[in-house]
């Protein structure tokens, strides 16, 4: 398992980067790993408000479906449209493949650093 050191994640294995004052948001790979090969991401639309620690969309692997929880309250400002037709980035790049960016941002969720995230996922194994 590989955590990135420059990022922030949640407790439900989100990871989040902050650009100037858009975050960029996608999944770790302790999440991709433990659900397997995606085959679906459902995702909102742009303008659509995400509230922290809510779900935003959702992810559909041959194991599961798993709902994706923003870190932060905001507005989505764009979201990343090549994985509705290649979900599998998500597997492939956890960290180079975001699933959305939010702008607007009034709020987030208690993220974790590295170091405590490493323990969370631990904890989970």
């Amino acid at each position: 398992m590989t955590i990135n050191p420059d990022l922030q994640y949640t407790k439900s294995h989100e990871w989040i980067r902050m650009d100037g004052d858009i975050a960029v948001i996608g999944i770790s790979d302790f999440a991709q790993d433990a659900l397997g090969d995606l085959v679906f991401v459902n995702l909102p639309e742009i303008g659509d408000n995400v509230t922290a620690g809510e779900s935003f969309g959702d992810v559909e692997s041959v194991k599961a479906v798993s709902d994706l929880i923003s870190p932060v309250t905001g507005t989505v400002c764009e979201i990343n449209e090549e994985l509705l037709d290649a979900p599998e980035m998500l597997n492939n790049d956890p960290y180079g493949a975001w699933i959305i960016k939010v702008n607007n941002i009034d709020g987030a969720e208690d993220l974790l650093d590295p170091a405590a995230y490493e323990e969370h996922c631990a904890s989970e194994a």
